[in-house]
């Protein structure tokens, strides 16, 4: 018998339907190892040795996969044909061998572009060794994202308490959309004027003109800087007489896009279905992996992770054939088209995305898919088919005119042009995110020295039309554009931009606003500190060189242990060197870097950065274990505060200092509306601790008057006595949104304000539908999700609880919340012992052994004592770093 191993369920059903009996296809679900995510993972000392862990899901997969092997003759491992896809089947024929369950069993890797039933058996017939040199690629990359990760971010958190990570990748990516905003906020626009005449021909035929020239001066775009130089050039031009000059007709040819590879497959979709780079991987995945059409499942398109833009002959041959049955012979070119990849660091070569079977038409396909696995792969169909179609024939026109008036002369251009034959643009037109429709214009027939006559063309217009512009900042970054930049410049691979993206999004680095991606202040703050600091890692050529040499080490040109150590000794030199740095001194360098950010200059031309509070104060950026904000420099006799800042960099009312609302009719004391660093909140008078309520989500501060004030202050509100112990609910607005109470059980409620109308029946239902999930009140006795086992040392139950803020573990009175994305059915005593013992470190009770200090252990300063960093699951997709900030 024959075991195939691959990575998805998906893919294993597929495969087996077309194997048959004699092979079992086992599936890994992804990867089966990672690294830990704790210090010493990697090694640098040992040879950059690594230390692979299996989580409990992994290892029963590999035990079931262990077993069939066992029982085989044969092991083929048909995981993905890219460097991850060797990496996996490496690591399980890691695990294997030390299982010691191969013995001489033949060992075969196969690798296939499409899953349908001739890819299979013909990669089956072919089959190869694993690939040494694209394994070692796959180490030093996975090495170096976590040395970089787990070295850089420890160094965050000391020297920027709230930041929460930083990565190879995904910082660079970072620092594009963070200059570009920085572009956009110091971006001083210009005046100009641009000047159009409305020309008639002696048939009557209307056209349009722009100056190009004047008085013998050539005129560019932005060339005439005020309305007074363009009043002088129109009121020449309304009395001059109008001529052609020349005409010129020429023959041109646009020629199609060649085939999808994952970066351009990402940009289009964003372009023309709003897809994020995430959505069109996911929808690609399941078109590639297989759909049931007619009874048979079958991949329908190739392998969607490639940079290559090259497709297979057979696939041309079947692409001409289906365009001359749909469109006719002359849409077919004389000799099929080769392409070649002009990306920068071009990937290991594969196929470029396109249909496994191109007779398969969109809409023959689209009632077996939802709509949109229809849409992306009608696209992928027309990008394939418009690549192997004829060119399109245009004609492009100039018409020069020439303007003779008081003593003067001017030139005017019209340009246009007109499709003779619009070949693959008859099927498919790429977008373009400065899309402009250059077959829109067509210029009537001229002769050369024909009298023109400048006519306006309706009454709202004129003859000659000055009008005024403002030069405008470069845009945002979209999705599609920054993949496509970061292509350009060679930063990571094509198949890592979603997740990469994902993680800056996860972050709370960026915001997507309108398919714009807008950097939010603790991704500029993070930006700020790294170029300052570590400016040679966010350097786009030290990234695109650094990708240059994982290619060579996949190619088998460079050693990946010489890479490692060369990038190691420069940058841990670099981290040495600002560890005994002090934070004012990081604050100084941000102050001044973020200074036209922070503080914008005034209208009026006052100080950006005087206090409003205290007229007398300076402020300046200052970090808490929270994060940043906007302090005074009088602290503490001026407690003025206010948020970094507002989305788009804005600067906002909250300089302004506090707003009064109105006066408390009961205590005779002002109510005023201010800004803290966790947002816009209400006061009560100025005692030395006033009573405040911070706006929930959904209130804005423009709106808030005195009767919500109020309101606010007031909770928590009574609703009434419960029915059944005759004790009192009350309601209000916690850190996660507003709830009612009783006797320690919360309840959601829908809405901040239905806190303030919540009655009694609406209480004891949403009470009731808590406690009937499991919600029941604080310290009762809970039945655990998993229990674990005894202590070792201290004997008493170590269990695995789910509780309001979440799963944790628990040993007495020790509790020990579970790392984000931990599934807590998979936790293993030994990683709740270390969890345990941490938490108990941070109250200060038994210290942690010192053999299971984490890096975040390691890096906590006195300050923050009695804090433990959160970890989260390494992501081997992601290039990043698996770690949340400490607060």
């Amino acid at each position: 018998m024959n075991v195939v191993i691959v990575e998805s369920p998906a893919k294993a059903k597929t495969i087996n339907k077309y194997l048959g009996s004699d092979y079992t296809v086992l599936a890994s679900y992804g990867h089966v190892r990672d690294l830990p995510p704790k210090d010493g993972s990697v090694q640098p000392d040992d040879n950059f040795s690594m230390s692979w862990q299996v989580d409990s899901k992994s290892q029963k997969r590999l035990t079931e996969i262990a077993n069939a092997v066992k029982e085989a003759d044969r092991l083929i491992l048909a995981t993905d044909p890219d460097r991850e896809g060797e990496a996996i089947s490496w690591h399980v024929l890691e695990v294997l061998q030390k299982k010691r369950v191969l013995k001489d069993k033949h060992v075969e890797r196969v690798v296939f572009n499409a899953i349908t039933k001739k890819a299979i058996l013909e990669a089956m017939n072919n089959p190869r060794q694993l690939d040494a040199p694209l394994v070692d690629a796959y180490l030093a990359r996975r090495a170096l994202d976590y040395l970089v990760g787990f070295t850089l971010s420890p160094v965050l958190w000391r020297k920027l308490p709230g930041a929460r990570s930083a990565g190879r990748v995904q910082s660079v990516a970072l620092r594009l959309i963070c200059d570009r905003e920085m572009e956009i906020e110091t971006f001083k626009p210009q005046e100009y004027w641009s000047i159009f005449a409305n020309m008639k021909t002696p048939a009557g035929d209307m056209f349009q003109t722009g100056l190009t020239g004047y008085d013998g001066r050539k005129i560019g775009r932005h060339d005439i800087k005020d309305g007074t130089e363009a009043s002088t050039i129109k009121t020449m031009l309304e009395s001059a007489s109008f001529a052609v000059d020349s005409v010129v007709s020429k023959p041109a040819k646009r020629h199609p896009a060649a085939p999808f590879t994952t970066s351009t497959l990402q940009q289009e979709a964003s372009r023309k279905m709003g897809f994020a780079a995430s959505r069109t991987m996911q929808v690609a995945q399941k078109l590639y992996e297989g759909i049931s059409i007619g009874g048979e499942t079958s991949g329908l398109i190739t392998y969607m992770r490639t940079d290559g833009v090259q497709i297979a002959g057979e696939a041309i041959a079947a692409a001409r054939s289906v365009i001359s049955q749909d469109f006719g012979d002359k849409y077919v070119p004389e000799k099929p088209r080769v392409y070649s990849s002009k990306a920068k660091n071009a990937q290991e070569a594969h196929e470029a995305i396109r249909p496994t079977d191109l007779s398969r038409r969109p809409k023959d396909v689209a009632k077996f898919l939802d709509p949109d696995q229809a849409k992306l792969y009608e696209l992928i169909w027309k990008r394939t088919m418009a690549s192997q179609m004829e060119s399109a024939v245009l004609e492009r026109t100039t018409i020069e005119v020439l303007a003779k008036g008081s003593g003067k002369t001017a030139n005017l251009r019209a340009t246009g042009s007109v499709v003779r034959f619009d070949g693959f643009l008859t099927l498919y037109q790429e977008g373009r995110d400065d899309d402009e429709d250059e077959n829109s214009r067509r210029l009537p027939a001229v002769d050369e020295g024909a009298t023109l006559t400048a006519t306006s063309v309706d009454d709202k217009s004129e003859a000659i039309e000055a009008t005024q512009h403002f030069t405008t900042p470069p845009p945002r970054y979209t999705e599609a554009s920054l993949v496509k930049k970061m292509e350009e410049l060679g930063i990571g691979r094509p198949s890592t931009y979603a997740s990469t993206l994902q993680t800056l999004r996860d972050r709370d680095y960026v915001e997507l606003e309108k398919k714009q991606l807008v950097p939010q202040d603790k991704g500029r703050i993070v930006t700020a500190f790294l170029e300052s600091f570590f400016h040679r890692y966010v350097e786009f050529d030290f990234t695109a060189s650094l990708e240059e040499q994982l290619d060579k080490i996949s190619a088998g040109e460079l050693s990946w242990l010489d890479v490692l150590r060369d990038f190691w000794t420069n940058f841990s030199g670099a981290v040495d060197d600002i560890k005994d740095l002090r934070v004012a001194e990081v604050i100084d360098s941000l102050n001044e870097l973020l200074g036209p950010h922070i503080f914008p200059p005034k209208e009026d031309g006052s100080n950006p950065r005087q206090c409003p509070a205290c007229d007398t104060g300076q402020l300046s950026l200052k970090v808490s274990r929270w994060g940043a904000f906007i302090g005074c420099s009088n602290y503490p006799e001026c407690g003025f505060t206010r948020q970094l800042g507002k989305p788009n960099g804005e600067a906002g009312d909250a300089d302004e200092g506090p707003k009064v609302l109105g006066v408390d009719p009961d205590s005779g004391q002002d109510i005023s509306l201010r800004n803290g660093r966790f947002g816009p909140y209400v006061q009560l008078g100025e005692e030395a601790k006033p009573k405040r309520a911070s706006l929930p989500k959904g209130w804005s501060a423009p709106d808030m008057d005195l009767e919500k004030a109020l309101q606010l202050l007031s909770l928590p509100r009574e609703v009434g006595l419960h029915p059944e112990d005759g004790k009192m609910i009350t309601a209000g607005i916690g850190r996660y949104g507003p709830f009612v109470l009783h006797e320690g059980t919360y309840a959601n409620l829908s809405t901040p304000d239905e806190v303030f109308s919540v009655g009694i029946n609406r209480a004891v239902d949403a009470l009731a539908e808590k406690r009937a999930k499991g919600g029941g009140r604080r310290g009762a006795a809970a039945t655990p999700l998993k229990e674990l086992g005894e202590h070792p040392d201290e004997g008493g139950p170590v269990n695995v609880f789910d509780g309001r803020y979440g799963p944790y573990v628990k040993h007495g009175k020790i509790n020990a919340t579970l790392p984000k994305e931990t599934d807590p059915k998979a936790v293993t005593l030994e990683q709740a012992l270390e969890l345990i013992a941490a938490k108990a470190a941070a109250k200060g009770g038994k210290k942690k052994p010192a053999a299971k200090k984490t890096a975040a252990k390691k890096t906590k300063t006195s300050s923050a004592k009695s804090k433990t960093a959160k970890k989260t699951d390494v992501d081997a997709s992601s290039e990043e770093v698996p770690w949340d900030d400490a607060s």
